[in-house]
């Protein structure tokens, strides 16, 4: 079978499922997920097994250690598996809930109804546990799912699907409700990014170059962030006790992830009081600062910012700092260089604080918090299906409600037009 007839069929399999899937119960979905997560636990060996011999391919293709250590599933990582079916079948389910019910002279009542996508396509890469995160969440709010997750981790990843088609099975589900793609042919992407028939919306999980190749050639609506270009800026009415722990905190509490800050802008009114002891403890962190024009006249042994530095995310221990004139000046420089992720003020004036809520376009905006919140976890969304700085449908942490969309209801009682 080729690869375009393969996808075609996962993608009717898939269709015909989510039909079954729009319908299911909330004690159906949460019965698969406690079964897959039973099933999990005991095919702890298998799993084990099949992800050992990932490792040792990408051991012998040559995978850098950073990539063998996201495809490891550590005896700990099953664990937070099995803890995250569990949290998402304790989650509430947005599926049938009706809002905004509102009675219209002619007698009808108009209302919005929550329901699923449909079939969601997630691509992602070399870690196996976003298999059993994304298939959750899909099947906690009702949709159907197709997976294709990265050629390293082929054969955990066929490992966990069983586990998922058994937990389907025993709470009488499809078990086309979760495919995931069987081949490492790169085309499968293009095939499952081009089935709008088929595919309701693709979640891409990885790299620059990976999001960018689905933004280009999909043909069904992204769900998507490119770069997590996040700002702090520290205002002249800042606590600047708290400003110096949320800005250590945004950027060296983990720098391989969306949500860290890698520019530091900070009123000019409390840099010679802040700057020294950020840039301290920053750099004993081994972190390296780019500064600005005024900052290197304040700090002259830190290396020039370039003027790409400030549309770069480093996703490293590398921070951008400028001065800027005031609030303003902040904002404006957060407009031309944000990639509309997270933006956090450290102040403690209220009419600056909501100014800046209101001015600032990104999908996470902050008051007198660290940047590393922006997060499902941390929003109480259980968990997320991925970050998304799009301004339509989703924006921000995706969690079951950005699974979902909603539809007119209207209820009657023998109403006609005149």
């Amino acid at each position: 079978m080729s690869v375009k007839d393969y996808m075609a069929n996962l993608g009717r399999h898939a269709r015909a499922a989510s039909r079954l899937m729009m319908a299911a119960s909330t004690a159906q979905k949460n019965a698969a997920l406690e079964a897959i997560a039973k099933d999990i636990d005991a095919s702890r060996a298998s799993i084990s097994a099949e992800n050992q011999r990932d490792l040792d391919a990408g051991r012998e293709s040559g995978l850098d250690a950073a990539l063998l250590d996201r495809l490891e599933l550590t005896p700990a990582r099953i664990d937070g598996m099995i803890e995250g079916l569990h949290q998402v079948a304790a989650l509430p389910d947005p599926c049938g809930e009706i809002t905004d019910l509102k009675s219209r002279p002619s007698g009808i009542q108009v209302g919005k109804m929550r329901v699923p996508l449909g079939v969601v396509g997630i691509i992602y890469e070399s870690r196996p546990n976003v298999t059993v995160d994304a298939a959750s969440l899909c099947l906690k709010s009702g949709n159907a799912t197709v997976l294709r997750g990265g050629k390293e981790a082929i054969h955990s990843n066929q490992a966990i699907a069983k586990s998922i088609a058994r937990g389907l099975a025993a709470a009488g589900l499809p078990e086309t409700a979760v495919q995931v793609v069987e081949t490492t042919d790169r085309a499968a992407v293009g095939e499952l990014i081009t089935m709008p028939e088929y595919v309701d919306v693709i979640v891409p999980r990885g790299g620059r170059s990976l999001i960018e190749r689905i933004s280009n050639e999909a043909k069904v609506s992204v769900i998507k962030h490119l770069d997590g270009i996040c700002h702090v800026y520290i205002d002249d009415d800042a606590d600047l006790d708290k400003a110096f722990n949320i800005a250590l905190n945004s950027k060296t509490h983990r720098y391989g992830v969306c949500n860290a800050m890698e520019t530091l802008l900070v009123s000019q009114a409390v840099a010679a009081d802040i700057l020294p002891r950020l840039a301290l403890a920053y750099q004993e962190k081994g972190v390296e600062l780019r500064a600005c024009e005024r900052t290197l006249t304040l700090l002259p042994k830190l290396n020039a910012a370039q003027e790409a530095d400030w549309d770069t995310e480093y996703l490293a221990p590398i921070l951008s700092i400028k001065i800027v004139a005031g609030m303003d000046e902040a904002i404006d420089h957060i407009a031309r260089h944000s990639s509309a992720h997270t933006e956090s003020i450290v102040t403690e004036n209220y009419t600056k604080a909501r100014a800046f809520l209101t001015r600032v376009d990104s999908s996470s905006v902050m008051v007198n918090a660290s940047t590393r919140f922006a997060d499902g976890f941390q929003y109480g969304l259980g968990a997320e299906i991925g970050i998304s700085t799009d301004k339509i449908h989703a924006r921000g942490p995706v969690g079951l409600e950005g699974l979902t969309s909603q539809k007119w209801v209207v209820l009657g009682d023998g109403e006609i037009l005149a």
